[in-house]
C-alpha cells in the first residue's frame, strides 16, 4: 500500500512521508531463488506510484510509465507477478518522475533473495542506509541507517562474540553521490550485490552510490562497543552512526575466556 503519512524522524521533526505499508524503509521483501512472487500495489496516495524491483523479471512488470502495469493512479491496484532471481540482496522503490522526491520521500524498500544452497548459519540484520531533506531543499539534514539518527547509539545492536553476523547493506540515500559503511576495530567480508558465494574483499569500510547494496558478514573476536558509521564525518555527525555491542553467549564461551 502507498499512502502519504508523517513520520517523526527525530524527537519534535515530522516529516511529510510517501510510505510503502505505512513505513519507511517498505517492509522488507524476502524469497527463496526461483520462488514465483506476485506483490500488490494500493495506491492510497494523492500521487500516481509505481514499484520497480531490483533483478531479473520481465519489461511488463518493470514498473515504469508507459510499459506494461505502467503507472498506477490514485485509488487504483496493480500486482507485479514474476520469478525471485537471481539470489542476493536487492531493493524496490518508486519509478515515477520527479524520481528524486519520491525516492527521497521514502518509496523504498529491501528485496532479499535466498540462494538455494542456503548461506551459513547467522545473526542476520538489514541496513538501508537514507536521509531526510527535511527544509525541502534538495540537500540532506539528517543521515540514518533504517530511517532514526542515531539510534544504535542509544540502543546498540547485541552481537554474541565468535557468532557470524551478516548485515544486508543497501543505500538509498538521495541528493548524495556516495555513502558509505565502516566498522571500528574489525574486518568483514564484503560480497558486492550478494550474488556470488565468495567475498569480493575483506575490508573496514566500503563505498556505495545510490543503489549499490551488498552483504557484510564479520565475526567479532572481543567483547566491548564497537561503532559503525559512515565514513563522510557529516553523515555521521548529523545521525549515521551506531554501535555493535558484543557479548558473551553460551557458544561464544571459549573466545571470550581467551579475550577477557
Amino acid at each position: 500500500m502507498a499512502r502519504e503519512r508523517p513520520v517523526e524522524v527525530a524527537p519534535g521533526v515530522t516529516f511529510p512521508a510517501w510510505t510503502y505499508n505505512d513505513r519507511i524503509p517498505g517492509p522488507t521483501l524476502r524469497a527463496n531463488e526461483g520462488d514465483r512472487l506476485r506483490i500488490t500495489l494500493i495506491n492510497h496516495s494523492a500521487h500516481a506510484h509505481t514499484i520497480h524491483f531490483h533483478g531479473l523479471h520481465a519489461a511488463e512488470v518493470d514498473g515504469v510509465a508507459g510499459i506494461g502495469l505502467g503507472l498506477v493512479p490514485p485509488g487504483e491496484r496493480t500486482v507485479y507477478e514474476f520469478d525471485a532471481e537471481p539470489f542476493g540482496v536487492h531493493l524496490y522503490h518508486c519509478h515515477v518522475t520527479p524520481l528524486a522526491s519520491h525516492i527521497a520521500k521514502g518509496l523504498y524498500g529491501v528485496f532479499i533473495i535466498d540462494p538455494k544452497d542456503a548461506r551459513a548459519e547467522a545473526d542476520e540484520l538489514v541496513m538501508v542506509m537514507n536521509g531526510f531533506d527535511t527544509d525541502f531543499d534538495r540537500s540532506n539534514e539528517l543521515y540514518a541507517v533504517n530511517t532514526i539518527p542515531f539510534a544504535y547509539m542509544e540502543e546498540p545492536v547485541k552481537v554474541a562474540v565468535g557468532e557470524l553476523v551478516r548485515v544486508y547493506l543497501v543505500n538509498v540515500l538521495e541528493y548524495d553521490l556516495v555513502n558509505s559503511f565502516h566498522v571500528h576495530g574489525n574486518f568483514f567480508d564484503w560480497y558486492p550485490t550478494g550474488t556470488s558465494p565468495s567475498p569480493a574483499e575483506y575490508t573496514d569500510t566500503v563505498m556505495l552510490c545510490q543503489g549499490q547494496r551488498g552483504i557484510i558478514e564479520m565475526t567479532f573476536p572481543r567483547q566491548g562497543r564497537f561503532m559503525f558509521h559512515a565514513h563522510q564525518s557529516e553523515f555521521a555527525e548529523l545521525g549515521w552512526m551506531g554501535f555493535f555491542e558484543a557479548g558473551c553467549g553460551s557458544a561464544a564461551s571459549t573466545a571470550c575466556e581467551r579475550n577477557r
